[in-house]
């Protein structure tokens, strides 16, 4: 069985198909500046090189139908026909209250999907637009969305709710919902997996640490708490997002600058976390890693605050489960930077655990890298969140 996989932004789509019975990536690529000048398609089959074509993609209808051409292409195509896409699975990030694990798509979802959308303006809508990109060019294909806020739904009351009046929670939903569901639900049972346990049995802290991060608490393979909140903003500071702040600051950088509060969330979103907090070096933490090593203060700074932070919402989820098994790191930074995942586990001894030098020093593997005897075992796990949309397809629609 093959599915599609589609993640579609404002502007951009990526794509995976994917053989579901043997879990083999047949090809993937990436449609860049749809509607806009300068659009570009990279596209690669398996085991083989990338194919970049400059191409105008005026609509997302357009970047599928060139999505579909070059799966289907004689010359480096990886199936025949469009009749050998099974399904389609479609991220969605945002589902609120009203979707709890994925579902396959018809016209009411998609209206409920649509009602979400207050919630995350700039995703939903986007989400949607290759939704129906597909169904216009894919019509008897079975379609499924796998949402972001979903693997978050089982958090109880006392973690999800805010210390503000509880009619804007009755009104409109105000609340933690969570993202990054689909990672952390993948790297949370394939921790378990990987240490030969059931995850019924496991308390893990997944840390999904990237450009944009989240930390998430996971009972007996349900999610109990997590970072982010009713946006991305909140939590862990991030690559320019700033992640927990008092609340005051945004009145008062407002009233001093004569800002609004739409050019405060822009500067909460795009100008701050480590790209603040360093002073504008970069957002990138290996550019900040090298203007660290050559003395940069600044960097440093930066560097360490964001290990302290990701260090302390680890000692609060281990406090949230009475008790923590496993850690485990996961995306860009968590499976790439050495030294941060160092740093971060220095703060964590006190749970019985200890990072090894040696099995740290790598990238992008699966491992356990705490010392032999650690109490908590200290795991890198790169995510696929690809991988698990597939998975959730084929258990809706699976032949």
């Amino acid at each position: 069985m093959n599915v599609l996989v589609i993640n579609c932004g404002s502007s951009s789509l990526k794509y995976q198909l994917i053989n579901a019975d043997n879990e083999e990536v047949l090809a993937k690529g990436l449609c860049e500046r749809i509607g806009i000048d300068g659009g570009m398609h990279t596209y690669q089959p398996k085991g083989a090189d990338k194919i970049k074509t400059d191409v105008d993609m005026p609509t997302h209808t357009k970047a599928v139908s060139l999505v579909l051409e070059a799966l289907t292409d004689a010359k480096s195509g990886v199936i025949k026909s469009l009749g050998e896409i099974d399904a389609v699975g479609h991220r969605i990030v945002h589902g609120g209250e009203k979707f709890s694990k994925s579902v396959v798509i018809d016209d009411e979802v998609i209206t409920a999907i649509e009602e979400c959308s207050s919630l995350a303006p700039l995703h939903n809508p986007a989400n949607l637009i290759g939704v129906n990109s597909c169904r216009e060019l894919m019509p008897n294909v079975p379609m499924v969305a796998v949402f972001d806020t979903a693997f978050h739904q089982t958090m109880p009351k006392k973690a999800y709710l805010y210390g503000i009046p509880y009619e804007y929670y009755r009104k409109y939903k105000v609340r933690r919902y969570g993202f990054h569901g689909t990672s952390h639900e993948y790297v949370a049972n394939r921790t378990a997996e990987f240490l030969g346990k059931d995850i019924k049995d496991m308390k893990i802290i997944v840390c999904h640490l990237g450009n944009g991060a989240s930390v998430s608490a996971v009972c007996h393979g349900k999610c109990v708490d997590t970072s982010m909140g009713l946006t991305p903003l909140e939590g862990l500071i991030m690559g320019t997002r700033s992640g927990d702040i008092d609340p005051a600051i945004i009145g008062f950088i407002a009233e001093k600058e004569g800002l609004s509060i739409s050019e405060m969330e822009t500067v909460l979103n795009k100008k701050s976390g480590v790209l603040g907090l360093s002073d504008g070096i970069s957002s990138d933490f290996r550019d900040l890693g090298q203007a660290a090593d050559s003395g940069n203060e600044a960097a440093k700074t930066a560097l360490d605050t964001y290990a302290y932070r990701v260090a302390k919402y680890i000692g609060a989820y281990a406090a949230a489960m009475n008790g923590v098994d496993a850690i485990t790191f996961t995306a860009g930074v968590g499976e790439n930077n050495i030294s941060a995942r160092v740093q971060i586990s220095e703060y964590l001894t006190y749970l019985g655990t200890q990072i090894d030098i040696q099995k740290n020093d790598m990238r992008g593997e699966e491992a356990v890298i705490s010392k032999d005897g650690s109490k908590v075992q200290l795991l890198v796990i790169p995510t696929d969140e690809e991988m698990s949309i597939a998975r959730q397809t084929v258990a809706l629609v699976g032949r």
